[in-house]
């Protein structure tokens, strides 16, 4: 049987891993490293790029490139690359198949099942939609895992022996997720999750960027339209800066001409670190109610709490910790890689479903993270009206369940009524998302009132199935909430794995050289004249060795880029000579 890994599918980056005797590994990718940006592109030869290549393009073509898809999964949201149009589960396709291709270049076999990370808030729709990825991507998903789960597993394959109340506070590039998880005898148990889909580490560095513009007389989103050069070369300066001001008080922003281009003359802005925090600070304060709301749901104080984990590169700004420890009382645990942590803990899931022995004797529950119900109609003196929400299952609630709830009839004679179905937590239904409807018909004529039982099962990957069963007659209605993702019909979903399979990405003795070409072309603009005579030199020699496919003067030609570009970035190249990387 095939090796089942595990996933974590990010919003600014993904990999994965695998389960071993000796623990979860990260398996590397064609880079040699673990993470693989999210990000895709075409190149100017009409070439696909994926991960890190696509990332370097995007800074000099975002016209040509798609990140931050994940925050549209689900949602009739697309984006036209070079002439084709791409959903987000497309997108998220591409990503996938590349750590699949990883994956099978690692194990030297064929890679086909893999547990998935979905952010725990994420909607039913949401999940779906990675389902179909995976598949468009070539993959069986044997289990959809909310992130926090995950990350408690990998700690608590380590831990769970011990007892104690755990938080994990998990804040990515572009979703936050808290869940309060309890270790004790060998199980794992999430007792409340709770969150934001649209809240991340990407909030912050937009924010910086907006305010650098500002400063600079320009306005963020009609500059995004304009000037996208300009505000991609801004948004990569401002993730460097927030990089370095998790280490240092403060760190430079230099700001490109409105074609996106770095100069001598570009104009440098110094932010300090008091100055982004202040900025961003109405940002973080947003962590505060799904906090409230998992300690409530759960019956805890934040006393009761013994440990706080923190997952997501966001989690390395020192505003963060210093929330947490505000919060909490205690300063949090990042032991494990807060990187690599989902991804690690998804390993220790897929082992799970692979019956591995390393965890034979480690149980695992998760619960609803929203309350699912349906339409009902409440009388009100003599009228009767709809859009009120009856919850079924409360979020929360352990899964897998299935409820059942009694309804009736409103009118006499009434042989048909519509069952919607609905996720949220509002009383009314237009506040919460319509998930899916179906009809009960063959209702015998009778007076208002006839009996009928909905029943509500909702499995380990987090999708709901109902049933309507008429009293009176037994008849049953099952309506299993289709797996496929909004917009995309079984028909477009084969014809989207069929289109993926068409879309050659580079063998991956490739994607070491194209990530570094376009990682040059990224940093020839920000050089000065001289220095970028030099790197000009060092490309020549580079893409006359590729073209004669010397692996000898390849190799001898990468590293000498790759020195160059390391010292470049290290801001050095001001003092570089011709015969410095000769």
């Amino acid at each position: 049987m095939s090796e089942i890994i595990g996933i974590d599918l990010g919003t600014t980056n993904s990999l994965a891993a695998h389960l071993t005797p000796d623990g979860p590994r990260v398996i590397p990718n064609a880079l040699g490293e673990s993470l693989t940006p999210s990000v895709v592109g075409i190149d100017h030869q009409n070439r696909l790029l994926i991960g890190a290549a696509a990332k370097e393009l995007q800074v000099i073509s975002p016209e040509r490139c798609a990140g931050l898809f994940k925050r549209y999964m689900g949602s009739d949201w697309k984006v036209k690359l070079v002439g084709r149009t791409y959903s987000p589960e497309e997108l998220s396709g591409l990503v996938l198949r590349s750590l699949k291709e990883d994956a099978e270049a690692f194990f030297g076999q064929p890679v086909e099942r893999a547990v998935i990370t979905v952010p725990a808030y994420f909607n039913d729709q949401q999940r779906k939609a990675t389902l179909t990825a995976g598949r468009i991507a070539g993959l069986q998903v044997e289990r959809i895992l909310n992130e926090p789960t995950a990350a408690a597993l990998a700690y608590g394959f380590q831990e769970a022996e011990e007892e104690k109340i755990l938080l994990v506070f998990d804040l990515g590039g572009g979703t936050f997720d808290v869940s309060l998880v309890e270790l004790f005898e060998g199980m794992i148990e999430v007792r409340a999750s709770s969150g934001e889909s649209f809240l991340g580490g990407e909030d912050f560095t937009r924010t910086m960027a907006a305010r650098v513009l500002e400063g600079q007389g320009y306005v963020f989103e009609r500059t995004e339209l304009d000037a996208p050069q300009l505000v991609a070369r801004t948004i990569q300066q401002c993730e460097l800066a927030k990089r370095r001001l998790s280490s240092q008080d403060q760190a430079p922003v230099r700001v490109a001409s409105r074609s996106g281009e770095l100069g001598e003359q570009s104009p440098v802005v110094v932010i300090n670190r008091s100055s982004f925090e202040a900025w961003t600070n109405h940002i973080l304060a947003r962590v505060e109610l799904p906090i409230r709301r998992v300690l409530g749901d759960a019956g805890l104080r934040r006393e009761d709490i013994h440990e706080v984990i923190l997952v997501g590169g966001a989690t390395r700004m020192p505003a963060v910790v210093d929330l947490v420890v505000r919060t909490f009382g205690k300063q949090p645990r990042n032991s494990i890689n807060p990187d690599e942590v989902v991804a690690l803990g998804a390993a220790v899931q897929a082992g799970l479903v692979a019956r591995q022995q390393s965890v034979e004797e480690l149980v695992v529950t998760d619960v609803c993270p929203f309350t699912l119900g349906v339409e009902i109609s409440k009388q009100f003196g003599l009228e009767h009206r709809p859009g009120y929400f009856l919850p079924i299952i409360d979020r929360n609630t352990t899964i897998p369940v299935s409820r059942v709830h009694r309804l009736s009839t409103l009118d006499a004679n009434q042989t048909q009524v519509a069952i919607k179905l609905y996720q949220g937590e509002s009383r009314r239904v237009e506040g919460n998302l319509l998930i899916s409807e179906f009809m009960v018909t063959g209702i015998p004529r009778a007076p208002a009132g006839q009996p009928i039982d909905i029943r509500f099962t909702y499995d380990l990957n987090g999708v709901l199935e109902a049933e309507a069963t008429v009293v009176e007659t037994a008849k049953t209605v099952r309506h299993v909430v289709t797996r496929y993702a909004r917009g995309l019909t079984p028909e477009q979903i084969a014809r989207a794995v069929e289109e993926m399979k068409q879309l050659k990405t580079h063998p991956r003795e490739e994607a070491v050289n194209r990530f570094l070409l376009q990682r040059a072309e990224r940093v020839y603009a920000e050089l000065s004249l001289e220095t970028r005579e030099l790197l000009g030199q060092l490309l020549d020699g580079f893409e006359a060795a590729l073209a004669i496919t010397d692996r000898e003067a390849i190799e001898r030609h990468r590293q000498a880029l790759t020195d160059f570009l390391d010292r470049c970035e290290a801001g050095g190249h001001d003092e570089f000579t011709a015969d410095d990387d000769a």
